[in-house]
């Protein structure tokens, strides 16, 4: 490998290969959704992201979630930078913990106990745990579409009928394990009424993601969550929600919170949180109620621990985001939402593909096709995938970095101003092109 290459993506990411499996650290970074070469990143800078070749992008990735108030804010970079001069880990309790849980536990009413974790697998792992020693039972339901982590329960993939326990999602994975998870249909609560009627009093818990977007975005239907939660609650089972993603990011109190103002309003027994907790940084927790929470080591008999967990560093990061995402953050991300995702469809309209906008809060997808919108993952599956590709490299050509799978959802930040939205509408056209003349394998 010459000096050169080394400076370019390309060079990078056959180097990458030889190292590292795929070249990447998490598969979707490989671009083999899309095709093509995964563009190595060296800077952001608010709205924007710089490669190894210098070229500078629009970022409707955000790091998958965490960049709410954009990249590098000085409050986040300040913050991580005075408790980074204090020490980087201390394997001991710090302030700062105690006051990140007391931010969660004031914006979510749900929560009157947190434990912080590093990771979103980790915290719904966790969660899975604590719900299956709090009740004695073995099963979880999950559904279709949603991700969760990469436990091995959670890779589980549906079986053949609709109560009928799950097959394993992923090489490595033990068909005993997989066989403890129950695979639902999205959205669907006469599966579920099934689910329990034939296991009730053997599931432990039902997670699910508070509004879906590890599929594309595909909000739950009105008054779904609520439903759940009273049929869970009816069996003697808990109900995890999964805010990772939505998680102080739709709202300051995520989904739940905007749920919680309706005629829909409901409490799930435990909720897990990633990205924005952290501000970029790798902090995840879990939280609930104290009665449950309380089951948990030192406490309890239910084990759970990490060296890492609320990392100092880690925390600053998440203190200084949470205090600085204000309700004129959030008013700016549904703003710039609307507005990008109302001239993505524009531009497909302009140029005769059928699509749908699939919204849940700030955060947005496309489904591509005749099928719109769509309630559950095989409807999403279904779509004119192919169509994505020529989009997205369009695009990224044009100076626009999109999430790199038609299956992810997009993220606006607050710095998205008139200037980076302008120069993500002057590349739709084209991209719109793309989409149309696309055909399928």
């Amino acid at each position: 490998m010459t000096a050169a290459a080394d400076t370019t993506n390309a060079g990078l990411f056959t180097r990458a290969q030889a190292a590292i499996p795929g070249g990447v650290n998490s598969p979707v970074r490989a671009f083999r959704s899309v095709g093509g070469t995964p563009r190595f990143l060296v800077s952001a800078r608010g709205a924007y992201v710089t490669d190894v070749e210098g070229r500078e992008y629009v970022d409707l990735v955000a790091g998958w979630g965490p960049a709410i108030l954009g990249h590098a804010d000085p409050r986040v970079i300040e913050a991580v930078t005075d408790a980074a001069a204090r020490g980087l880990s201390f394997g001991s309790s710090t302030p700062a913990e105690t006051e990140l849980a007391e931010l969660v536990e004031a914006r979510v009413a749900p929560v009157e106990k947190l434990r912080l974790v590093s990771t979103g697998t980790e915290a719904t792992m966790s969660a899975i745990r604590l719900a299956r020693g709090f009740t004695g039972r073995d099963l979880l339901v999950k559904f279709a579409g949603h991700y969760h982590g990469h436990s091995d329960g959670l890779l589980a993939e549906a079986g053949s009928g609709l109560a009928t326990f799950a097959l394993p999602g992923s090489a490595g994975v033990p068909a005993d394990i997989a066989a403890l998870t129950l695979v639902l249909p999205y959205n669907d609560l006469d599966a579920l009424r099934e689910a329990f009627a034939e296991h009730g009093d053997r599931i432990a818990a039902v997670i699910v993601e508070a509004a879906a977007a590890n599929m594309g975005v595909v909000p739950p239907l009105p008054g779904f969550n609520a439903a759940l939660v009273e049929l869970a609650h009816a069996n003697g089972s808990l109900v995890i929600s999964d805010e990772v993603l939505t998680g102080f990011r739709v709202s300051e109190a995520g989904w739940w919170g905007l749920e919680s103002t309706t005629d829909a309003a409901y409490t799930p027994d435990l909720l897990t949180f990633g990205k924005v907790i952290g501000g970029g940084m790798p902090v995840a927790a879990l939280g609930g109620r104290a009665e449950i929470m309380d089951r948990l080591a030192p406490l309890g008999p239910v084990y759970q621990a990490g060296t890492l967990s609320g990392n100092p560093v880690a925390v600053a990061a998440g203190v200084a985001t949470l205090r600085a995402a204000d309700a004129a953050v959030y008013a700016h991300l549904d703003g710039a939402a609307a507005t990008i995702s109302g001239a993505v469809s524009e531009a497909l309209a302009a140029e005769g593909v059928a699509h749908g906008v699939q919204r849940a809060g700030s955060l947005f997808s496309f489904v591509f096709g005749e099928e719109t919108p769509v309630f559950d993952y095989a409807a999403v599956q279904r779509q004119e995938a192919y169509r994505y590709a020529p989009f997205f490299h369009a695009m990224l050509d044009a100076g626009v970095s999109l999430p790199p799978s038609v299956f992810e959802a997009w993220f606006v930040t607050a710095a998205h101003d008139d200037a980076a939205i302008d120069r993500i509408v002057a590349a739709l056209p084209a991209a719109a092109r793309a989409a149309a003349s696309a055909r399928p394998a």
